[in-house]
């Protein structure tokens, strides 16, 4: 298994980058820089290629309607340039709050869209013409909707790679199937791999069913808090806060994905709490009402026994790539849980 982090997007950037820089020593494989509305995740990862040499960088996710299909492969082409064949684009749709409310751009048709994305994207790194004729992008634009100027046109430069890694975030059933199928990468969120198969398995089934084998075994990436000592379980209280702002307020009643998952895992009842306290102001409620046993499931926390035998748990379950957030404060403890997890792969 690899073992990769990711860095915030709310701030401390430099410090972050610092962090990488030593965790590189420990081991680390991967570390991923997500973009919701913050800063772009583009500038930073060029900043994080110069700084490193050897651990892999991915966008953590680029958002699949606010870049041309082609600038995101020129972005991609980009960045492994720079970082001399390290990056994996992550991709998402992420959701209608974001698209629609702070890019302005219509949230419609993710499968679809994804889909004619990563063909174009491809196209663009073997140095083809780009011609594409979909339902959603059509390249060289249609001479009626335009000048009439447009024609095929390749990437000037030599890609580093032809085929940089795609890495799709998916949940719905449809997306996963279609992740299994056409990517890389999956990168779902909240993994309990104890009830991982019960949600996904015969989704990924499908997609792995329709999958060329150039793509290799697909490369699942999970998101899981990291803590390994004898007295660290009440670290999982900082995860609180995270599960009630996407379980509570990512999204509307009854448009909520990550609600719905936990309602999938068996949180009905404490799902519906957690929204209903959420969208009502109390937040801090709704942080208490996350289960103590959903805490636990999804993260490696504990004395270095459990967290190997949760280790276990997570690789039996498909996972790949652990992406561990370090939960003990301070760069030297965040180094050392790195080094510890790596010893107990």
């Amino acid at each position: 298994m690899r073992i990769g982090t990711a860095i915030s997007y709310s701030g401390g950037f430099a410090e972050s980058v610092e962090d990488i820089v030593e965790l590189e020593k420990a081991g680390l494989d991967i570390v991923f820089v997500p973009e919701a509305y913050s800063f772009d995740a583009v500038s930073q990862l060029g900043y994080l290629a110069a700084k490193t040499s050897t651990v892999e960088i991915a966008s953590g996710i680029f958002q699949i309607y606010t870049r041309t299909p082609t600038l995101t492969a020129m972005t991609a082409a980009g960045l492994d340039f720079v970082s001399n064949g390290r990056f994996t684009l992550g991709l998402g749709a992420s959701g209608p709050q974001v698209i629609e409310g702070f890019h302005g751009v219509k949230y419609d048709a993710p499968l679809g869209r994804t889909r004619e994305l990563i063909d174009i994207c491809r196209q663009v790194w073997r140095r083809e013409k780009v011609v594409h004729d979909g339902k959603y992008y059509k390249i060289p634009l249609p001479a009626e909707e335009g000048t009439g100027l447009g024609k095929p046109l390749k990437l000037i430069n030599h890609p580093v790679r032809q085929r940089i890694p795609i890495l799709l975030a998916a949940l719905g059933p449809k997306n996963v199937a279609l992740t299994a199928e056409v990517a890389e990468g999956w990168e779902p969120i909240f993994f309990h791999p104890e009830k991982a198969a019960g949600v996904w398995g015969a989704s990924l089934a499908e997609g792995k069913a329709k999958r060329d084998p150039s793509l290799g075994e697909l490369d699942t990436v999970v998101g899981t808090a990291l803590a390994i000592g004898d007295e660290v379980d009440g670290l999982l209280d900082h995860l609180r806060p995270y599960l009630a702002l996407y379980i509570g307020g990512m999204g509307a009643r009854g448009k909520n994905f990550y609600n719905t998952l936990a309602c999938q895992y068996g949180y009905e009842a404490e799902a519906k709490e957690i929204q209903d306290l959420y969208l009502d102001g109390k937040k801090d409620e709704a942080a208490a009402a996350v289960p103590v046993e959903l805490l636990r499931a999804i993260s490696l926390v504990g004395p270095a026994g459990y967290v190997k035998e949760r280790v276990a748990a997570f690789r039996e379950a498909g996972a790949t790539t652990l992406v561990v957030n370090p939960l003990l404060p301070g760069r030297e403890a965040r180094v050392d849980a790195v080094t510890r997890l790596r010893d107990l792969l």
